[in-house]
Order: C-alpha cells, then sequence, then structure tokens
C-alpha cells in the first residue's frame, strides 16, 4: 500500500440506491490508492497501521456532482434575476462572455472562479467555458492544478449570436474545436467535453460537424435542452423536420448514441420536454441536469424530474452559475425539493414530490454515472472501488442546544437534510477528491 492511503473516521452517510441511504454513526471510511474500500463499523486488522484521521462527531459524505456550471458568468451571478433567458443572455451573459478574449481578463476571472470551487461543497463539474481557445486552455489548467475532477468544453456558435462572440464560420469552428482538442490531452483530471451552446446558435454544418469529432475522438456532449418556451419554438423554425428538439440533436448524432462510438450527452435543464422526446432520451441515454434555481430565476418553469426518472433518464443536478446564483449543489437539492411540491400543486398533478434521498443521490451518485460514462472514474458512493471523492460536514454550527444528548439527538439522516438546507462553504471541514485532501 502507498504511504498516502489512510482511514477516517466519522459519522458517515451516502446514498444505496434512488430511494434509500446507508449511515454508520462513529464508523472507518478507508482510502486505498485513491479508492474507496468500503465503510466498516469496526476498523479491519488489515488498515490498522493506516494513518487514521479522527472526524468524530462529522459528517461524512460523498463529494457533490454539478453536471452544469458556466464558469465566465461567475463573475457577474445575481445579476439579471427580474428578466427572462434569452434576453438575460444578450444583456449579460454574452457581454461578460465576449471579454475572455483577453487572455490576462480570463486569468483573474477563472482564478477566482477556481478558487471558488475548491471551497464549495462540489468535488466534481462539468463546466461551459467560452468560444476562446488560450482562454479554455488556461481555465482547464486552472482547474487541474486544483485537484478537482471536471470537464470542460470549448463553446462553439458560429450564429444568431454577438459579433463579439460569433465564430466567423462552421469550419474555423471546428478548426478552433481540433486545436483545442489537441492541447487538452496533457490533462489528467480535466477532460474534453463537445459544447455546442444550443441549436440556435449553431448552423446545421456545425453541428454535423460537432457530431462528427464526438464519434472521431469518443467524446461526451453537453449543450441545453427544452429550458424556455420561446427558445423551444426557435428551434421548431430552425429545424422543422427533425420534430423535437432533442431529436435535433439526434440527428446531428449529439444526443446520446445507440452504438458505441461517441460518449455520453448531458442536457441542461429539460423544462418542457414532451413524451416523445422524454422516451428519446431514455432511449439513448441522455443524462438531464436538473437546475431548479436557474429555471426559477429566468422564468423557465419546473423540470418534470419525476417523470423523467420513471421514464429511465438519468438525472443529475447542476447550479447553472449565473442563472443559478449559488454554486452549492445542496442549494440544489433543497431547490430541486421545492420546486418539485410547486409543480405537483399549480399542475395539480399526481406526481409525488422528490424527497430527500432522492435528491441526495441525484447530486451525488445520479451526476456522477455522468463522469463514470466519460470514462473518467466511479463517483457519489462510498461503494468499494468508487473513487474516493468525500466531503467532511461540521455541522455543529447548525444545531440546537442538546442536539447529540438524548432524548434531543438527530439521526444521521436528520442531520444530512438540515445540512442540505442550511449548511454552506464554512460548514465544510475538509474536502478530498480521489483522495487527495483538497480543502481543509
Amino acid at each position: 500500500m502507498k504511504n498516502d492511503n489512510f482511514v477516517i473516521q466519522g459519522d458517515i452517510c451516502w446514498s444505496t440506491s434512488l430511494t434509500a441511504l446507508k449511515t454508520m454513526p462513529d464508523a472507518f471510511l478507508v482510502c486505498v490508492e485513491g479508492k474507496s474500500a468500503g465503510v466498516y463499523p469496526q476498523l479491519p486488522q488489515r488498515f490498522a497501521e493506516l494513518p487514521l484521521f479522527d472526524y468524530r462527531g462529522k459528517l461524512v459524505i460523498p463529494g457533490l456532482v454539478d453536471l452544469h456550471i458556466h464558469a465566465p458568468q461567475f463573475a457577474f451571478r445575481g445579476l439579471g434575476m427580474d428578466m427572462e433567458l434569452l434576453d438575460w443572455l444578450d444583456s449579460h451573459a454574452f457581454p461578460e462572455e465576449a471579454k475572455f478574449n483577453d487572455i490576462d481578463y480570463a486569468r483573474s476571472a477563472y482564478g477566482l472562479f477556481t478558487e471558488h470551487l475548491k471551497r464549495s461543497s462540489n468535488t466534481r463539474f462539468v463546466v461551459y467555458a467560452t468560444v476562446h481557445v488560450p482562454a479554455t486552455l488556461l481555465l482547464m489548467e486552472l482547474l487541474e492544478e486544483s485537484g478537482l475532477v471536471c470537464m470542460v468544453g470549448k463553446v462553439n456558435m458560429d450564429r444568431n449570436s454577438p459579433d463579439s462572440l460569433r465564430e466567423y464560420s462552421a469550419a474555423s469552428s471546428l478548426e478552433a474545436t481540433r486545436e483545442w482538442l489537441g492541447a487538452a490531452d496533457t490533462y489528467t483530471r480535466v477532460k474534453p467535453v463537445l459544447t455546442p451552446r444550443f441549436i440556435p446558435s449553431c448552423s446545421d454544418d456545425l453541428m454535423r460537424g460537432l457530431g462528427a469529432l464526438r464519434r472521431e475522438f469518443n467524446l461526451p456532449v453537453q449543450s441545453h435542452l427544452s429550458e424556455n418556451r420561446s427558445e423551444i419554438e426557435w428551434v421548431r423554425k430552425l429545424c422543422p423536420a427533425s420534430g423535437s428538439y432533442g431529436a435535433a440533436y439526434r440527428d446531428f448524432d449529439l444526443f446520446g448514441n445507440d452504438t458505441p462510438e461517441g460518449g455520453p450527452t448531458v442536457m441542461a435543464h429539460c423544462v418542457w420536454p414532451d413524451e416523445n422526446e422524454i422516451a428519446l432520451m431514455a432511449r439513448r441515454g441522455v443524462f438531464a441536469a436538473h437546475c431548479p434555481q436557474s429555471n426559477a430565476n429566468l422564468s423557465s418553469g419546473i423540470a418534470p424530474v419525476r417523470r423523467l426518472l420513471l421514464a429511465g433518464v438519468p438525472v443529475g443536478l447542476g447550479s447553472d452559475i449565473a442563472g443559478g446564483t449559488s454554486s452549492s449543489v445542496f442549494r440544489a437539492m433543497a431547490d430541486a425539493v421545492q420546486v418539485s411540491k410547486l409543480r405537483r400543486v399549480l399542475l395539480d398533478n399526481d406526481d409525488k414530490a422528490l424527497t430527500l434521498e432522492e435528491v441526495f443521490y441525484l447530486g451525488t451518485v445520479g451526476g456522477g454515472v455522468f463522469f463514470e460514462k466519460s470514462g473518467m472514474g466511479r463517483c457519489g458512493s462510498f461503494e468499494p472501488r468508487y473513487d474516493f471523492d468525500a466531503l467532511i460536514i461540521d455541522d455543529s454550527s447548525l444545531a440546537t442546544s442538546g442536539w447529540r444528548t438524548a432524548p434531543f439527538a438527530l439521526s444521521i439522516r436528520d442531520r444530512l437534510e438540515r445540512t442540505v438546507y442550511l449548511g454552506d462553504n464554512h460548514t465544510i471541514a475538509a474536502k478530498y477528491v480521489q483522495g487527495r485532501l483538497i480543502t481543509a
């Protein structure tokens, strides 16, 4: 065993299924060569000589997974929250992203973004950059140095975009993407993901070319789907033969796959899918990144997460900075529960609201499966052979008097729920990614 193998002792909690949590008080979590070797009520003798880190009284949970975040938008989070999506893009997102043509600005902005992510509750991210190759590579370098595990996408957009961001042609966009892919091959913890911004901003020629790159390099894909009704109508006019927003991506071979060629696809939002689109997502293994805070802030609506899950669509959570204002997947969990209740009331339907167990699964294992399918390791659980991504939560500041003492003692499950709703970066005592201590 390597010298950096170790044991953590604390109150341990993780998901064993979509609806079930496993909790073990004052238990031992073992890390061997960057992977979980399991959780034990008593430490097995074969691990007795490993260094032991004492986190007794603290919660120990898997690292959280953010399936959708825009790095260049971090600087203006909290602005324009009284606007709808398309107006917000024109007034806030696009002008800010144009600044990343200046590498010095990018270095400053992405440096702040990366330091924020290191201190956050999340350990893995699927990240949008901008159209700019040098700035995107700089972001990947900073994230690689941080020790976080990420997928980063150079954005493609060659139509219906401001002059300051629109790429000259499909050919030039594809050439820049090849240049970026060649240079991004040097990183180990940060990998590329193809990123057509969304169909309105990408010509048919560009989309076809990206589909070919996906097959050639076996790459995963990220984009946006059925976020806003105006956007959906726009796509219907641009791609009338496809039949739906998702089918348009499929027609360009960027929407999951029925063959081994090409990596998986994650689509952010999925607020307004019809039954055919949901069935297509399930059949092709397309992930939905549920971003409840952003969907509320930009007046997009409430995604039908229960319907997606029942149909077999893989679902995770996203912060969607800066449509969302908080980068914490804890916040996404809390918002997911709350908006699912609103959806049921407002639509007067029988969809059961999401539970704590379900949203915790979505924010750990559910999002983690996208990394596994992309060849970046299993994460989001403490089961053996999963990557050792872990958060140590000091929830004592959230407590009321006597919370550890019978008859007032809270269960680990209740402490987790309280952390989801009340916790912030200050409650994180330590964060590990692939067995490396990132923050303490």
